[in-house]
């Protein structure tokens, strides 16, 4: 009898740890799917941004659950199954489900490429693969066969021609035109980086917004006349980033561990992300304005360093279209460090846009992907 009453109690224990892991886990999905709607600079809007990052690990625990509870108590199905529905909106954000671009026999208006290149240095630690990433990028990109190159973390080094820092003299050979935000100089102006806008035809107007603060990180734009007689604009932007130096990546392997230091590791860690999800809360509110503002058919790219479920994308996006989503299957993960699941690099036209095809291509050469988007334009 004692024997029945031992495992009566243990299963009744387990049934409720598992009710309440599944409804922690529900709060949590749900708390991650209100994250766009609740400015990270609030005083606790932060929170939600670090819970966006978890989605795609909730989503899958919730369709687990789903499956389980079926087996195992049917009616406990709801909870899961209800917190599915209600963020489906995220879900579908975060997923691309159409496996391949249906063939177009009407020539693209324009093919955009958006890549952060990672200070053209690759991501080799060999002295000599580092000194040739700068000329494989280069190649990369004119391959695509796009008017247009939007990319980020761009760096050249003036009066200094022929040398292995003249990084613009790669590209204007077939990009005789461009826009260098040079948000970032040194050497007296000699050395700059930044975002910057390589395009094939003339550039009819060029313009910079800075970000408010001490980061002089900015949006960039360059109006183009196609050949058939539109006139587009182009913006790209880099926004703020966790800044994670080389010790921040020993720490994070810290919070694995379940001792003192790993607090210490997660309290670092915790305030540099508080701190980036608060300025580029603040960042994503300028590009909305400086985007509402655009007299012209655009497309925004761009490395926002945040997620399809953050605020900074909700923002952004307004009634854009998300090229990926269009014609994208899959998380895709658009950098190559720290999650499987982190598509933080966009390509984002706006309606007067039909987005024929999208490719996403890992050249090996950037911790991120370079995104390739055909758009044309509607009648």
């Amino acid at each position: 009898m004692a024997g029945n009453s031992i495992g009566l109690w243990l299963r009744k224990w387990i049934k409720r740890l598992l009710i309440t892991i599944n409804l922690l886990v529900a709060l949590a999905f749900l708390a991650s799917c209100a994250s766009p709607f609740i400015p990270p600079q609030s005083s606790i809007g932060w929170v939600f941004g670090m819970l966006a990052l978890a989605l795609p690990y909730l989503t899958t625990l919730l369709v687990f659950s789903v499956f389980f509870w079926l087996t195992i108590k049917p009616i406990w199905v709801l909870l899961p199954l209800l917190s599915l529905v209600i963020g489906y909106a995220q879900i579908r954000n975060t997923w691309g489900f159409t496996a391949s671009s249906p063939k177009s026999k009407q020539k693209p208006s324009l093919r955009v490429a958006h890549w952060n290149v990672h200070s053209l240095t690759g991501i080799s630690k060999n002295k000599e693969r580092k000194q040739l990433a700068r000329t494989e990028i280069a190649r990369a990109l004119k391959e695509t066969g796009a008017q247009i190159l939007c990319l980020q973390e761009f760096n050249h080094r003036y009066n200094e021609p022929g040398s292995r820092a003249d990084n613009l003299g790669l590209f204007t050979d077939t990009y005789p035109y461009y826009h260098f935000s040079k948000d970032f100089t040194r050497d007296s102006g000699n050395y700059a980086s930044g975002c910057i806008l390589f395009s094939k035809y003339p550039i009819l107007a060029s313009g910079k917004i800075p970000f408010r603060g001490k980061n002089p990180e900015s949006v960039i734009f360059i109006d183009v006349l196609l050949p058939q007689g539109d006139t587009v604009r182009i913006h790209t932007t880099h926004m703020q980033s966790f800044k994670f130096a080389e010790r921040d990546y020993v720490d994070i392997e810290k919070i694995k561990l379940t001792d003192e230091a790993s607090v210490e590791a997660s309290k670092g860690i915790a305030r540099k992300m508080k701190t980036a999800f608060q300025k580029r809360g603040i960042q994503a509110d300028l590009v909305r304005a400086v985007l509402d503002t655009c007299p012209y058919i655009h497309c925004i790219t761009g490395d926002y360093n945040d997620v399809p479920t953050s605020y900074t994308y909700r923002k952004v996006k307004g009634y854009r279209q998300d090229a990926f989503l269009v014609n994208g299957f899959g998380l895709g993960r658009t950098y190559n460090d720290l999650a499987p699941t982190l598509r933080i690099d966009y390509i984002m036209p706006d309606t007067n846009f039909i987005v024929q095809k999208f490719q996403m291509k890992d050249e090996d050469l950037s911790d991120h992907v370079m995104l390739v988007a055909d758009l044309f334009i509607k009648p």
